[in-house]
């Protein structure tokens, strides 16, 4: 139904965002623990989480410094790791592009997965919204989002500094990961590009400062790309059979 002021679009937005609390809430509550048991005080933590708002860059960025790697090779593997943010923006921009510069710069802020996917399938469902409908709506896709990734992060770093020092938390960083992961491999190529990274990783697990798995991602993305093309060209797979 078609949205008849910004306030409604905005409270859509909050109605749809809401069930990503559930998602949320726990990686904030999970990074928070973990990075003060790595060491980080209560408020780097919170500022950890107030300028990258990006659950995988921040946990890679942690596992990282935990390795002791440099400060370059950590801010660089968090950019790529986060590089998908690039083009989300990007297909944003035709349905945002001409809202005031104040506002974009606030929504460039916000933007992660929960707020591009929910907003992208809904500016392409309703043609008919205006531009303040839709940051409206954009904006409230993030706002239950964001309270709950800022109000987990602190409580999971105060319930962090009162856990014993040294209690092993480490296998929690690789179930984060794959919880996250896991739910993407949707389709044959989502599957070959994983795979690829998995061997890739183990093949390099002996580069320095973790940088093996940015070559394994890297060697997973175009896997996955090559397998995407091969499934649309091939002549006995039907044509949408091979979209993904």
């Amino acid at each position: 139904m078609p949205f008849t002021t910004t306030k409604s679009a905005f409270w859509a937005g909050v109605r749809d965002g809401a069930p990503f609390m559930a998602v949320a809430g726990p990686f904030a509550l999970l990074f928070g623990v973990l990075a003060t048991e790595a060491g980080l005080s209560v408020f780097e933590v919170m500022s950890f989480s107030l300028v990258v708002i990006a659950g995988a860059a921040q946990f890679t960025a942690l596992q990282l410094m935990q390795d002791q790697a440099p400060t370059v090779i950590v801010l660089l593997s968090a950019l790529a790791v986060n590089l998908r943010v690039a083009m989300y923006s990007a297909a944003l921009t035709p349905y945002l592009g001409r809202a005031p510069l104040w506002q974009r710069i606030f929504a460039s802020y916000l933007l992660v997965d929960q707020s591009y996917a929910l907003s992208h399938a809904k500016f392409e469902a309703d043609a008919s919204m205006t531009v303040p409908q839709r940051m409206g709506y954009y904006f409230g896709t993030c706002l239950l989002v964001m309270i709950v990734w800022f109000g987990c992060s602190y409580l999971g770093a105060a319930i962090g500094t009162s856990l014993p020092v040294g209690l092993p938390l480490d296998f929690a960083l690789p179930i984060a990961f794959l919880s996250m992961v896991a739910p993407m491999m949707r389709t044959l190529p989502h599957l070959i590009a994983a795979g690829v990274a998995v061997v890739v990783a183990l093949l390099a697990v002996s580069i320095p400062y973790s940088l093996g798995l940015i070559v394994a991602g890297m060697a997973g993305m175009m896997a996955g790309a090559q397998a995407e093309l091969w499934l649309k060209t091939d002549p006995m797979l039907p044509a949408d059979e091979g979209d993904t």
